[in-house]
């Protein structure tokens, strides 16, 4: 049963840090939580690093971060978060497809994904839900999920970014925003050729025949993220 106002605010309040590189986005989430009786934000951070930094002194129940960030990826921060932090639960708000991301943070540790444009009271109810220890993606998302351990599901993967492993998918992404495999294992601290293992397996994958096919099919998908 779902508690009420008056029941919820009896205790003390669910501490949550905001995790978001645009301070606007920031402020009117701060200004929708406030709002809450029995809620309360303890803090905020524009990047995993001070979100990383924050936890011991804002001491959240709960984090809610976007999957994109400045200097590591969304799904790299939950990982992370989960090892120092275990008890802290983590809410993704995202503007991306939650066809491609909700499972992958689902298997990192995140305990809901709920999409931008879900608005304000739909947040607040994913809020509510995680913290009563539940997780919260969308009722489509569920489906499609569920769909997945169906005993009479195809065992052929589709070719899409979806039937990426989580390194490869960031392997694809950067693929997309055009680093080259040098500049790629810099930033992932791997070897030029570990890199080009990983390319062969997206290759693989995504039924695509030569390099600079995958090149034009990760650039296309990383301009049509942007224009979500």
């Amino acid at each position: 049963m779902k508690a009420t106002r008056s029941q919820r605010t009896a205790k003390a309040p669910k501490r949550i840090l905001i995790v978001d590189d645009h301070p606007i986005t920031r402020y009117g989430l701060t200004q929708l939580i406030s709002h809450e009786l029995d809620l309360l934000v303890c803090g905020e951070a524009e990047s995993a690093a001070q979100a990383l930094a924050a936890i011991n002194a804002a001491r959240p129940d709960l984090v809610l971060a976007d999957i994109t960030m400045p200097g590591k990826s969304g799904l790299e921060f939950i990982k992370d978060l989960q090892a120092q932090h275990p008890g802290v639960a983590v809410l993704v708000m995202s503007m991306h497809d939650e066809t491609i991301y909700a499972e992958r943070v689902l298997r990192a540790g995140g305990r809901g994904y709920i999409m931008k444009n879900e608005g304000g009271e739909r947040l607040l109810e994913a809020i509510h839900q995680v913290l009563q220890g539940q997780i919260y993606i969308s009722k489509s998302m569920s489906a499609a999920l569920l769909e997945v351990f169906t005993p009479h599901r195809s065992s052929v993967g589709e070719a899409t970014p979806g039937a990426l492993s989580d390194r490869e998918f960031e392997v694809f992404q950067l693929i997309g925003q055009g680093l080259s495999t040098r500049q790629i294992g810099e930033r992932l601290n791997l070897s030029v050729k570990t890199i080009g293992t990983y390319r062969q397996h997206i290759k693989q994958k995504l039924k695509v025949r030569t390099g600079p096919e995958l090149i034009r099919q990760a650039v296309r998908w990383a301009a049509a993220q942007q224009l979500v």
